[in-house]
């Protein structure tokens, strides 16, 4: 059994590359859409700087996942691999179909869905943290959008006298920024996801840790409240790794087919939608990094006149929004029912 929950971390971990795989467009898609930085470029920028959130930003989002929203007492490793598993699933096939879907929503799709599946809707802990979150599912790309729209309309007013090349030249620079804060931002908000499910993980298998020797003793905790050190820089690392190989489909999605960006307009979505992200990582609100990103760019492209975004795109992704949580928890549970037949618990 303990090497099946080794398994599961493990697992987790493959999530978190998954993760800033799948999600590496949000960070990278408008500075290689507006062509300051080539892709490879653009990768390991926004990898470095998803990295530099474990230094900052605290675990309020996953001590909101491993304790908040599903009854503790309900998980055991079939449930949290079960949920891995579907969100896992999912991510592959919106990636496969280009897709900017939402890893976050998967993953809590998948947790709730496996979980359900276990124990029924008593296993949900219906509260705030659902609300909070169901809310910023709709709440999230408005925002961005807002964001979006109303600083290119700032830009437009502060800078109307100066030459579109010098506004081109200005921005070009201000996104190396500006994408460098969307993946702080998604970093920041992302990568505490996995920590929230490992720790929901070891605290409902602690007393297979409680006494063992030498490096298995870093694997016990007793409250999900507090996330170990090597869980967090291993989680960093694997959605930097992640972020650096890139999800070159979705980039396309989001980096031209939606609406065509210039610098100014890059900026702009990016510092949007980071800041809205970082408001809701300050409120330990696991939101989804796509949706914000998405409206903002949205909101960009809107500015110029609103038939300069490709609205068939965009409901074809707002489509994908409102699947991903069943479709991800119908794929968890089917998961933990084959998982609690192999391995009953």
């Amino acid at each position: 059994m303990i090497g099946y929950v080794i398994a599961i971390v493990i697992i987790a971990f493959v999530f978190d590359f998954i993760n800033g795989f799948h999600d590496s467009a949000n960070s990278i898609a408008t500075i290689v859409g507006t062509r300051v930085l080539n892709p490879f470029t653009a990768v390991l920028w926004a990898a470095t700087f998803n990295f530099a959130a474990l230094f900052t930003v605290g675990t309020a989002v996953a001590s909101t996942i491993g304790k908040g929203m599903i009854d503790i007492s309900f998980v055991d490793a079939n449930v949290i691999l079960g949920g891995l598993l579907g969100a896992i699933i999912w991510n592959l096939i919106t990636w496969f179909f280009g897709l900017p879907s939402s890893s976050s929503h998967a993953l809590i799709g998948g947790y709730a869905g496996s979980a359900i599946s276990k124990a029924g809707l008593a296993a949900i802990l219906w509260g705030r943290k659902w609300i909070e979150t169901l809310e910023f599912i709709a709440l999230s790309p408005i925002i961005g959008l807002m964001a979006g729209f109303g600083l290119m309309i700032a830009v437009y007013w502060i800078f109307q006298r100066a030459s579109p090349h010098r506004v081109d030249r200005v921005f070009r620079v201000a996104q190396l920024g500006s994408s460098a804060l969307f993946s702080f931002s998604h970093g920041a908000n992302d990568a505490q996801k996995t920590m929230g499910i490992i720790a929901g993980l070891l605290v409902s298998t602690r007393e297979l840790f409680r006494l063992q020797p030498g490096i298995l003793r870093h694997l016990y905790l007793e409250s999900a409240s507090h996330i170990p050190l090597w869980v967090e820089i291993c989680a960093y690392v694997m959605i930097s790794l992640g972020t650096l190989f890139g999800g070159w489909r979705i980039v396309h999605t989001m980096g031209s087919r939606i609406t065509r960006l210039r610098p100014v307009g890059g900026f702009c979505a990016e510092t949007g939608g980071a800041f809205a992200i970082l408001f809701a990582t300050r409120l330990g609100i696991p939101v989804s990094t796509t949706h914000t990103i998405t409206g903002a760019i949205v909101g960009v492209g809107a500015t110029h006149r609103l038939s300069a975004v490709r609205w068939g795109i965009a409901g074809r992704i707002v489509w994908a929004w409102v699947l991903t949580i069943p479709a991800a928890g119908i794929m968890a549970a089917i998961a933990y029912q084959i998982l609690s037949r192999i391995v009953p618990m």
